[in-house]
């Protein structure tokens, strides 16, 4: 997701924040912290080892990757001082988390942060793809309301009339015009122990007509993968955030495609997920081979595509300053194979792994512990991905249809 489509599942693409995971087997939208609190967000998992992302950044500077800048402490010493931080903390009968997001912060790592028990336990759920909620996807305007940007088709808010572009006032009688977008996220949800037929008010307002409806949540599923059609005839695959199943999906979408179409592979504003469902994703496209390497706390390691994907049909794969994490891997595999030409701008540049440590209290802390690479061998953290073809806004789509018809897409 993009930044300016935060929705009431922990915000990917929207309005989510660095998370963690273990790597095995994805996200939101946020700048790297080293505190607690703030949006929640996919994260991205190998094989054991969980590594966040975010995607609200400045992707254009050549930041220093975590663990590289003057004063960082190594990844060990910094996972100890932070342990060892929150459990005095607890024994003096203190904060463990804040105690351990100060140690976090002092460590150097730019990626490093803690959750509370509430904010961990809404991330685990966001991996699932599912989330309870009332499938709204809102966004802030720059005059400070609250703008519904999409509605997820059948779900509660739906059904009650709700439709892009209505503006959001208030959620349960409490204002939201100026709120920061995790705050309206939480009260959409209704926190982590909200349950399905749990209901929330909401006020809305449309051509300055308002009204106020009560609605049930529901439990929902994320819509990360959505296909269509291109004018001349390309497929266009659409993936807002690696979840559960998001790799089966793409797999499913290909492989209903007409044999000789061309593929758009879209991953703007793609913060990431689930390492595995990348990895699955690129399987799709190549027959065997590697996607990715990383380290975890020096020892290196390694992701290998599956055999047996489409190598015969053209693809394009776009991007742009908020592509990120297993997005910035997927495309950067496909790249360096010659799989696939990326048009777009430059990726936003978070290639760090981090691994998440429970806390004296309950609360969870993610630090950066290794760092991944493409095939060539190029780091991405804190540099990005260069497109092949460097292209903005309502150009793009464009660009990538006329590099399909050069590789041999039917027109």
């Amino acid at each position: 997701m993009s930044p300016e489509r935060p929705t009431e599942s922990p915000p990917w693409g929207a309005s989510l924040c660095p998370r963690l995971t273990r790597m095995s087997g994805l996200s939101a939208f946020s700048r790297p912290r080293a505190g607690r609190r703030g949006a929640l967000a996919l994260t991205l998992v190998a094989t054991g080892v969980a590594a966040a992302q975010l995607t609200c950044g400045l992707p254009g500077d050549d930041r220093p990757a975590a663990g590289d800048r003057p004063g960082a402490q190594a990844p060990a010493a910094a996972h100890d001082a932070v342990v060892e931080a929150a459990a005095r903390a607890e024994a003096d009968g203190k904060s463990g988390a804040d105690a351990a997001a100060e140690a976090v912060s002092r460590s150097g790592d730019r990626w490093g942060t803690v959750y509370d028990p509430e904010e961990y336990a809404a991330f685990e759920q966001a991996l699932d793809g599912r989330y309870t909620g009332v499938g709204l996807r809102v966004r802030a305007r720059a005059d400070g309301a609250v703008e519904v940007a999409r509605v997820q088709e059948a779900g509660p808010a739906e059904r009650a009339g709700i439709h892009p572009g209505d503006l959001l006032r208030a959620i349960d009688g409490h204002t939201v015009t100026g709120l920061p977008s995790t705050e309206v996220v939480r009260l959409l949800r209704g926190g982590a122990d909200a349950v399905p037929g749990s209901q929330v008010a909401l006020a809305t307002e449309r051509s300055g007509r308002a009204r106020v409806q009560t609605l049930s949540r529901a439990r929902l599923h994320t819509e990360s993968v959505t296909v269509g059609r291109l004018p001349h005839g390309a497929v266009r695959i659409k993936v807002t955030a690696f979840t559960k199943g998001s790799g089966d999906e793409v797999r499913s979408a290909l492989a209903a495609a007409p044999g000789r179409a061309g593929l758009v592979l879209d991953l703007r504003g793609n913060s990431g997920g689930l390492v595995t469902e990348a990895v699955t994703t690129a399987s799709t496209l190549l027959d065997g081979g590697l996607v990715a390497t990383y380290d975890v706390r020096g020892e290196p390691r390694s992701l290998h595509a599956r055999p047996g994907g489409d190598t015969g049909r053209p693809v394009v794969v776009l991007v742009d300053g908020a592509t990120m994490s297993a997005a910035e891997l997927l495309a950067g595999a496909l790249q360096d194979r010659g799989r696939a030409v990326v048009v777009g701008s430059r990726t936003y540049g978070k290639g760090s792994v981090q691994m998440p440590t429970r806390l004296p209290g309950g609360s969870v802390a993610e630090l950066t512990v290794g760092h991944y690479r493409t095939p060539s061998g190029r780091g991405l953290d804190g540099r990005g991905l260069t497109p092949d073809l460097e292209a903005e806004g309502g150009d793009v789509a464009e660009r990538a249809e006329k590099v399909l018809s050069g590789l041999g897409s039917p027109s």
